[in-house]
């Protein structure tokens, strides 16, 4: 609903994509660029909310000029280049598309900024179109306004959960604990989600309240030690969205939500987020067919994590190591970070563990060593630490369970053990009713592949034919 006083849109132009920003894009995916965009805008003093989705309607051609903020940032980052290099269209054709004020309350989550602006980044422009205002129409959803201590829900798509944002009567210009127990709060429930479904089902919808944790970045807090919280808690939000990413197959997002939360932890000097983003790194390099990377990352979370006093945060550390070790054919590196892995862990628990490694229990350490056996090519050892960690997951972990009888399915498969890999290759299509990750359904595709020349084996038949029924999820 407008205003008296605000004018009426143009009519509607047809929309033609921008070929020019593609092109200046290369190579890079839309988070990858988004990222890029982000560290110019930090380069040179600006804050801007730029995501995927930002970069994919600029390309489009749904936002015909960027406001005051972006533009500084793009003339930036192709010096001598201008807005119409670009692609964009000139200011003056675009001012007379004025802005309308939301339907629901507005929220001013960056510092000072004016009701009505539309781009909560820079508030100052009075120029901004209305495609800018719904760059935030997510955040205006989840974090919308009501009575009291009311909550505002975005919803996690099929599985029917909702991640709760805490909401004041007044629009946020200073975030408090409230936010930050919420923000904490969303990333114990991302964690439990994924553990008992898989990431597929859930990466696209745990983006939004990732750009809303930034927002409260943006907003600033009451208190040093809620700003910390949010930071932290912003930090470890941007992981398990990249974890979602990475388990759905979506390296370049994940890689781009890795580094953003390696950023957020340098940026306030917290040690405890630092290593757990170059852990992930790690995982993600190892998988991604780059193991010099994993290992220097696996190495780099080791130096800043020691001093936090955590032996199974070092053991899972060492376990990221060796996986690098082993995707470099390097068994005597691969058995020295095992056998690391295994002395810390049995220096058991302590208070200094990370909340974040629940997950890690002796059976996430036997289905990590068997994946670096099965790197080296030791099928036997590696289908034994696939089946004593299939056999030790608590019940609780659906996903892990899934994961780990994969691997053994595969293991067993390429060690000449047809009918076991058959065997455990149906227990995996049992759970697929209730896990959704495109890592196990690939893991099954190269075990399907491997049992074909192995049709006559006992029950080997039967996994093929039902494998290639089960839809994939995507």
């Amino acid at each position: 609903m407008t205003s008296s006083t605000t004018s009426s849109p143009q009519p509607d132009r047809p929309v033609r994509p921008n070929l020019a920003f593609r092109q200046v894009r290369g190579r890079h995916s839309p988070a990858e660029f988004a990222a890029l965009v982000r560290r110019a805008a930090r380069e040179i003093g600006e804050r801007v909310s730029c995501d995927a989705r930002y970069i994919g309607r600029v390309e489009a051609g749904e936002i015909r000029c960027p406001n005051y903020a972006y533009e500084r940032v793009f003339l930036h980052m192709f010096p001598g280049r201008t807005l119409a290099d670009l692609g964009f269209a000139p200011r003056s054709s675009v001012r007379g598309r004025a802005t309308r004020p939301p339907e629901d309350v507005p929220l001013a989550l960056a510092s000072g900024e004016t009701q009505g602006a539309i781009e909560p980044y820079d508030p100052q422009d009075p120029y901004e179109t209305h495609d800018n205002y719904e760059e935030s129409d997510v955040l205006r959803r989840l974090f919308m306004t009501g009575g009291g201590a009311t909550v505002a829900a975005a919803t996690l798509g099929p599985l029917g959960f909702t991640i709760d944002a805490v909401a004041a009567d007044r629009p946020v210009r200073r975030a408090g604990s409230s936010h930050a127990a919420a923000l904490e709060e969303a990333v114990r429930r991302i964690r439990l989600l994924d553990d008992r479904h898989g990431a597929d089902g859930l990466y696209r919808r745990a983006a939004a309240p990732l750009r809303a944790a930034y927002a409260l970045l943006d907003a600033g807090a009451t208190r040093q030690t809620t700003a910390e919280r949010l930071h932290s808690g912003a930090g470890e939000l941007a992981i398990s969205v990249g974890w979602l990413a990475h388990d759905s197959g979506r390296f370049d997002d994940a890689r781009s939500h890795y580094a953003e939360a390696l950023a957020t932890a340098r940026m306030t000097g917290d040690p405890g987020l630092e290593a757990h983003a170059f852990c992930n790194t790690a995982f993600l390099a190892r998988d991604s067919g780059r193991p010099r990377e994993a290992v220097r990352a696996a190495q780099a979370a080791q130096r800043v994590g020691r001093p936090l006093g955590s032996a199974r945060l070092m053991s899972l550390l060492a376990l990221r190591e060796a996986g690098g070790w082993a995707g470099l054919a390097d068994r005597t590196g691969t058995e020295q970070a095992l056998a690391r892995a295994q002395a810390l862990f049995e220096r058991g628990h302590s208070d200094a563990d990370p909340e974040w490694m629940s997950f890690y229990g002796e059976a996430e350490l036997e289905g990590l060593e068997a994946q670096c056996w099965s790197m080296l090519g030791d099928w036997p050892r590696a289908a034994r630490h696939a089946r004593r960690a299939a056999d030790l997951q608590d019940p609780h972990f659906t996903r892990n369970i899934a994961l780990y009888t994969a691997e053994l399915a595969d293991d067993l498969a390429r060690g000449g053990r047809p009918d076991e890999a058959a065997t455990a290759g149906m227990r995996v299509l049992d759970l697929l009713g209730q896990v959704q990750s495109s890592r196990i359904q690939g893991m099954l595709a190269g075990t399907a592949r491997v049992l074909l020349p192995h049709r006559r084996a006992s029950g080997v038949q039967e996994f093929l034919d039902r494998h290639a029924s089960t839809p994939r999820v995507v």
